[in-house]
């Protein structure tokens, strides 16, 4: 089957990023893609539920656990685009199973929590996170046995995001089985969901310094302000308001991980922060992994506004770069490390397309009305159950077409919020300052005006036209 492998260096799948990686090109171009980079971990799954951290050819990894974005919730989203019962009930046995083993091994203590074991559970290479840590002793878990922790330093670590990807697996559980009827089980993963997001904001957060940390086997903090905070965010753990308190403090703060390229892999104000990392390091470059999937949590927390700037700054970078790399100077945006990476691949078509083009999201359609920087004109179309979906933007307006129809003309840049018929239901701010839109209906030439201001949703209902 059609595996898309992780590139450069990396000559294999890893399960912290494979399975979303196919996903994204899968969406774009093969869902054949995105169903194969789930399939060959089910494939190679033990029979104590144990998931491969990473396959190679001819080898497979055991040595760690090494998940970020849960795997159940790639899988299900892969289910929704496909509408494939076969792929759902593999999944939903495969990730029941998974979990079990989760619940086994890595919560000795019977928090509901997930233990960090080694440096590369999480996938955080070289990251300061483990300075703490004998260096070069706890990489891999002992014997290759991702069941046996180190007997190094203060471990074992409850890991904020090792638990919230166990939270967010959890959550899609429940959506898998509701979506075969299972509304019993349903239930009973969400309760226990429920206790793991709980345990990860009475544990492993700090209302002082509003942040998550991990917490070691003396049940003391190890303070570092990394992206594990931004995998917490990633899989929803924080309601709003606490959302805005760690966006404003830490996300959004030019002096954490707001830097013109965002976003690092530690705050740069931290004392743990490196300005010149060796290779393939966590401890401050940023990384195309952290903004693939970035727009996971800045989508879900409605922050389109500070996502437009970060898209654009990292299109920006990779198109000044020669080939696709894995890392980035936060200052700088000047690439380094390991080219042909399949990473930043995906997060040039994912951003291209949440810049510029059109993204189906269950039942609506967004239209990114925004032209190219030093483009006269663009166009960008795509296949909708509608039919073939067209967004053209020029130097004065977008025009929306469905189906071979012209339906609307957007002065103006903003998202459009369609239904897959291409009828307009809401408009989005997603400039960092307030914008004028002028939306046209072209069967009747009747006109709404709005002004939007940065993150702003306004409806537009038959009442908005005159």
């Amino acid at each position: 089957m059609p595996i898309l492998v992780e590139g450069a260096v990396y000559s294999g799948i890893w399960l912290e990023c494979g399975p979303f990686e196919g996903l994204v090109y899968g969406s774009m171009y093969n869902m054949e893609v995105a169903k194969a980079n789930h399939r060959i971990f089910f494939e190679f799954q033990k029979e104590d539920g144990y998931l491969p951290c990473w396959i190679r050819s001819g080898k497979i990894g055991t040595g760690q656990i090494q998940m970020v974005v849960p795997i159940a919730k790639t899988a299900f989203e892969v289910y929704q685009q496909t509408k494939e019962a076969a792929f759902l009930e593999e999944a939903y046995s495969s990730c029941v199973r998974w979990d079990d083993w989760l619940k086994k091994y890595r919560d000795p203590r019977g928090l509901n929590l997930c233990e960090l074991f080694c440096e590369y559970d999480t996938g955080h290479d070289r990251s300061n996170r483990f300075y703490s840590l004998c260096k070069g002793s706890a990489h891999e878990c002992p014997d290759n046995d991702a069941r046996i922790c180190h007997n190094v330093g203060t471990l074992p670590w409850l890991a904020p995001d090792l638990s919230a990807t166990l939270y967010g697996g959890r959550v899609a559980l429940a959506a898998m089985a509701r979506e075969m009827g299972r509304e019993s089980e349903a239930e009973e993963w969400l309760e226990k969901a429920e206790l793991t997001r709980r345990a990860i904001l009475s544990h492993l957060y700090d209302p002082e310094s509003s942040c998550f940390y991990d917490l070691d086997c003396n049940n003391r903090f190890v303070r570092i302000v990394s992206d594990t905070l931004t995998r917490v965010l990633c899989e929803h753990v924080a309601d709003q308001p606490l959302f805005e308190q760690i966006f404003g403090r830490h996300i959004k703060n030019p002096y954490g991980f707001w830097t013109p390229y965002p976003l690092p892999s530690v705050a740069v104000s931290d004392p743990l922060y490196d300005p010149k990392p060796p290779f393939n390091s966590w401890c401050g470059p940023s990384q195309a992994l952290t903004a693939l999937r970035a727009p996971r949590w800045f989508e879900h927390y409605r922050k389109p506004s500070e996502l437009t700037f970060m898209m654009k700054m990292w299109v920006k970078a990779l198109v000044a770069s020669p080939d696709f790399s894995q890392e980035m100077n936060p200052f700088t945006g000047e690439f380094s490390m390991a080219k042909k990476y399949s990473p930043s691949m995906c997060v040039m078509i994912d951003y291209t397309a949440r810049l510029y083009g059109i993204q189906e999201t269950g039942q609506q359609l967004a239209w990114n009305c925004r032209l190219p920087e030093q483009a006269q004109a663009s166009v960008y179309e795509m296949d909708v159950p509608g039919g073939r979906a067209v967004l053209r933007r020029g130097t004065e307006s977008a025009s929306i077409a469905v189906g071979g129809k012209e339906l609307y003309s957007v002065k103006g840049t903003c998202r459009v919020i369609t239904n897959r018929n291409g009828e307009i239901r809401t408009v989005v701010g997603t400039e960092q300052n307030d914008v004028q839109v002028e939306v046209v209906r072209l069967y009747d030439h009747k006109t709404a005006v709005l002004s939007l201001s940065p993150n702003e949703e306004v409806e537009v209902n038959e009442g908005a036209y005159v």
